[in-house]
């Protein structure tokens, strides 16, 4: 009979086997109203599970992490039952948890508006207030199958019919509702609280374009009402900072059917993309890195030489030439191995840093693509380092302080370090893996930084450290990389002399701290809402006219600090210099320089800045100090 052991390292015995709602009485009659779920071995379950062997367990309730992918799931399939309710002819799909909340997907006849919406919301409030108890059944495979069909539910048949025969249904009923599902579940739809219905979308039955498409509800759930609002206030937000909508706003880039996932860079984006670039450039010249340049395109045979071609075909254009096939290349990886491939190397050259803002092409599902965050063409800061084994570790420790630094500079103060562990469709054996994960951990130790691990997200040649950025509303980015390969060099026959006069394999240490720079510009134009700081800003200020006669004074300030390094432009224009001001204003412009007579018999501009605060007159000496000085700092 069990004896279970508490998180407090209490241990308690019971005769016979008993449930997570049972476990929770024992110790308290307010636990058992607050579970929501229990935690088994580590295994999150649902409260009516019987523990039957001696076992480690935690009632989870509100207040623990875990609650709320329990919490979202449970509403997921809340609103199946409401639609279901509402909509007796839609058929239900899939409904997973995603970050933030939920979606599920439907079939049915007509496109579902926003008016369905809220009734569905509503329809949901009430079968959540009913407090109706959420069961578990288990049914055959085939039994389950022809249940499905029998309620018109093709596409749960469907997913029943594709698991193996041998495997039971795990089923989930609420009220009239069954759904599949392995759980766990909220005790009761009384649980569901805080939850809101967010929009509408279409999706493709199981992924694949030539299926059906679906129609996609999502929503969010909390625990919380507070927590509920302050992710609303957060979508709001992101909204304002949408990098789409303030691309076209201060006129920075656009896209277009014509090179779908490809961007077109106006003057002012390509000012920020070249700032951004010319910066990092300066970072590899100060940290030893050598540039280089590869080609575009690359024969077939280096792809499957790399592995490539065999774990990401799908993902690259192709080409043909002389019967010869070729691929665009989607990394920069190969391309470096054969520079370094071009020289017999010793490892007194080594480490070997290798960086280039290599243009990538990847052939993205067209749904998947989202403004200059997510393309199909792309630049990258990659750099790859050739190294020994015994420098792996110091190697990875620089770069851990080097990225770090460098998104200080960009605004980012938040960072988190994740651990990407080897994915099931990897190169090399177990023993290579472990080397590869070991020497991350080693490097991060080193570093003297806290990070969490990810099992199974690395890349198909090796493991990969992860640098995550929070940005100014919380949203969370993820950026740089530093991958350890003891595959690629191998693969592609890079080698170099040791001192015993042996040829050694290098490791190849890939490593990228912005990324892809589209991206890495939509995010900086989120998390700054547009207003980019003076050293990013592609007009840092503006040269604003009272009156036509102040023209020539306008033109010469404009002069004087172009001639001193910064980015300017004048507005000349004969309107009122309230509606200049508030039309630069909303250019997000840093600074706005207003002459008039008393600054041109003076020598001085009147200084605003993008805040609204009035700095008073200036000469264009000081003004011009200052500029620099808040250039050279990146504040």
């Amino acid at each position: 009979m069990p004896d279970i052991r508490l998180p407090d390292g209490a241990v308690r015995h019971f005769d016979a086997p008993v449930t997570v709602s049972e476990l929770a009485a024992s110790i308290g009659p307010g636990l058992v109203k607050a579970a929501i779920a229990g935690k088994v071995d580590g295994r999150i379950v649902d409260t009516s599970h019987r523990i039957e062997r001696d076992a480690a367990v935690a009632i989870v309730t509100e207040r623990d992490p875990e609650a709320l992918d329990v919490i979202r799931h449970s509403t997921a399939h809340l609103l199946a039952y409401a639609v279901k309710e509402l909509f007796p002819d839609a058929q239900v799909t899939i409904g997973p948890v995603i970050e933030d909340g939920f979606y599920y997907d439907f079939s049915f006849k007509r496109p579902f508006t926003p008016e369905d919406l809220e009734a569905i919301e509503r329809k949901m409030n009430e079968l959540a207030k009913k407090n109706e108890p959420v069961t578990r059944s288990l049914m055959p495979r085939d039994e389950a199958v022809r249940y499905f069909e029998s309620l018109g539910e093709h596409y749960k048949a469907e997913i029943i019919a594709s698991i193996p025969s041998d495997e039971p249904i795990s089923l989930y009923a609420e009220g009239k509702f069954v759904d599949l599902c392995r759980g766990p579940h909220v005790p009761s739809t009384g649980r569901l609280k805080v939850f809101k219905l967010m929009k509408l979308a279409g999706a493709y039955w199981r992924g694949d374009s030539r299926n059906e498409m679906l129609q996609r509800i999502y929503g969010t759930a909390w625990t919380k009402k507070e927590d509920l609002d302050a992710y609303l206030h957060r979508i709001e937000e992101a909204e304002k900072r949408d990098h789409r909508r303030l691309g076209r706003q201060l006129d920075l880039f656009h896209l277009q059917d014509e090179a779908p996932g490809m961007v077109f860079w106006h003057p002012k984006g390509w000012s920020i993309w070249q700032q951004v670039e010319q910066y990092m450039r300066r970072v590899y010249q100060d940290n030893g890195y050598q540039e280089v340049r590869a080609p575009q395109i690359l024969d077939r045979s280096l792809w499957e030489r790399s592995g490539h071609w065999q774990n990401f075909k799908d993902n690259m254009f192709t080409t043909e030439s002389e019967k010869r096939d070729f691929a665009v290349k989607p990394m920069n990886c190969p391309g470096h191995i054969l520079i370094f491939n071009a020289d017999l190397r010793s490892y007194r050259e080594l480490p070997l840093r290798y960086g280039e803002f290599g243009a990538c092409h990847r052939n993205e599902p067209s749904g998947a693509l989202h403004g200059i965050m997510r393309v199909r063409g792309f630049t990258q800061d990659d750099g790859h380092i050739f190294c020994s084994d015994e420098q792996i570790q110091p190697e990875c420790t620089a770069f851990n302080r080097l990225a770090l630094d460098v998104y200080r500079v960009f605004g980012f103060d938040a960072i988190t370090i994740k651990l990407a562990l080897r994915p099931d469709q990897r190169l090399g054996d177990d023993a290579t893996w472990d080397r590869a994960e070991n020497a991350l951990r080693d490097a991060l130790r080193a570093s003297d930084v806290e990070w969490t691990e990810l099992p199974g997200e690395g890349a198909f040649y090796g493991p990969k450290i992860e640098y995550h950025l929070k940005d100014s509303i919380g949203r969370s980015w993820q950026c740089g990389t530093m991958q350890v390969d003891f595959q690629m060099p191998g693969r592609l026959g890079a080698e170099y002399v040791a001192a015993d006069d042996t040829r050694r394999t290098p490791v190849m240490l890939h490593r990228a701290i912005v990324g892809s720079l589209e991206r890495f510009i939509g995010i900086l134009i989120e998390h700054h809402a547009g207003a980019l700081p003076l050293w990013l800003a592609p007009v840092q200020a503006v040269v604003l006219t009272i009156t036509d006669r102040h023209r020539p004074y306008a033109e010469q300030v404009a002069g004087l600090l172009r001639a001193g390094g910064m980015r300017v432009t004048t507005d000349l224009r004969n309107e009122k210099i309230t509606y200049k001001i508030r039309e630069h204003s909303l250019q997000k412009l840093p600074y706005q320089l207003i002459v008039g007579d008393k600054e041109q018999e003076a020598s001085t501009v009147a200084v605003r800045t993008r805040g609204g605060e009035d700095l008073g007159s200036m000469s264009v000496a000081s003004l011009l100090a200052r500029l620099r000085e808040e250039v050279a700092s990146h504040s």
